[in-house]
């Protein structure tokens, strides 16, 4: 396969580095555009950013001019890592110029005719981009990956939700610092202390944890008819957001029955994506796992890490979630959606309507 060349639109933030890093020697796509703020444009990238991964700055792209953040110019396939303010009214623009925009904003997650997709979870609600207005006129479109808390919760609930329906579910999240971008949570407000308050957080995980394992009705996506109760914390972690989830499900089931829906849960076995991990959903016996430092990147950070599951005296069932929130929370879901739509066809130039 031929590379396609990508442009990635907030290249100097956390997320924008974690797509650097995965792209940089992807089969697939080739980084040939990045851009940032005014106030980066035309510097080259290196010294525009300030890189704070554990790998260096590839020499290729820390050479590489940074541009203004408008579709002239841009290749039609976009990253793009935007705050939702920026991201409300920049993505459209580049939609509607034609571009492909795989975007981890929550600017447009929740429009009805956006696809908010877990490959692994909901693949058919890619469907939806082909409503979009800007796809019928230009071949552009937008889509979604949900938000970092979001994604390890659902990887794990799918499974259970097939086989035996969930009535309710109620999470408590502990999640990193690095959710919260660069220069983040300053360190007087984090060390040695748990903020019980990340804003939107909560309705965010409730919301889009129910569309993601919705159904596809037509052009509509019903969610998910349960309840969910969140509570979300920002603690004093680098990378990895941890969840203690409990469920209710419709149908009875046992511990062995549980183990094995995660255990042979594997929807995109067979399809080749170079991003998607062979075990999405990893159950560990240790009874202190899972645990951040420890379980972050299981799967190269692409996998949802269980554990401690163990009988609820409120609902059915408990255990702990954990998934590393910039790689599978963030760039690495947006790039395996956009592995997605190769293999679907979606990002070759569209038919449009005139």
């Amino acid at each position: 396969m031929q590379r396609q060349k990508i442009g990635i639109l907030g290249a100097t933030g956390m997320v924008g580095q974690r797509f650097i890093q995965l792209l940089e020697n992807h089969p697939w796509f080739e980084i040939v555009w990045l851009a940032a703020s005014d106030r980066s444009s035309g510097k080259p990238y290196g010294e525009a950013v300030k890189w704070k991964l554990d790998t260096a700055i590839p020499a290729r792209i820390a050479g590489m001019p940074v541009s203004p953040a408008t579709p002239e110019g841009a290749p039609r396939i976009i990253f793009a890592a935007l705050d939702a303010d920026i991201a409300r009214e920049m993505e459209p623009k580049f939609a509607a110029a034609g571009c492909a925009v795989i975007s981890n904003s929550s600017a447009f997650r929740m429009q009805a005719d956006v696809p908010l997709v877990i490959p692994e979870v909901n693949a058919d609600h890619l469907a939806l981009l082909e409503e979009q207005s800007w796809r019928k006129q230009s071949g552009g479109y937008i889509v979604t990956n949900p938000n970092c808390s979001a994604i390890g919760l659902v990887l794990a609930l799918k499974p259970l939700e097939e086989r035996f329906g969930i009535e309710s579910i109620f999470v408590t999240t502990m999640q990193a610092i690095s959710g919260a971008g660069y220069p983040g949570v300053a360190s007087l407000d984090i060390l040695g202390n748990v903020v019980p308050y990340i804003k939107n957080e909560e309705e965010k995980l409730q919301e889009e944890t129910l569309r993601l394992l919705g159904s596809l009705k037509g052009k509509l996506v019903e969610p998910l008819g349960a309840s969910i109760s969140a509570h979300c914390n920002r603690v004093a972690v680098e990378d990895g957001h941890t969840e203690s989830v409990s469920v209710k499900l419709r149908k009875k089931a046992s511990r062995e029955e549980l183990l094995a829906a995660w255990r042979e849960f594997a929807p995109l076995r067979g399809q080749d994506l170079p991003t998607a991990p062979a075990q999405p959903v990893e159950f560990v016996a240790a009874e202190d796992r899972p645990q951040p430092r420890l379980d972050r990147m299981r799967g190269n950070g692409m996998a949802s890490t269980v554990g401690r599951l163990r009988p609820c005296s409120l609902f059915d069932w408990k255990f702990t979630v954990l998934s590393h929130n910039t790689i599978r929370g963030a760039a690495g879901a947006a790039l395996l959606n956009a592995e997605l739509l190769v293999k679907l066809g979606k990002l070759e130039p569209a038919t449009v309507t005139v």
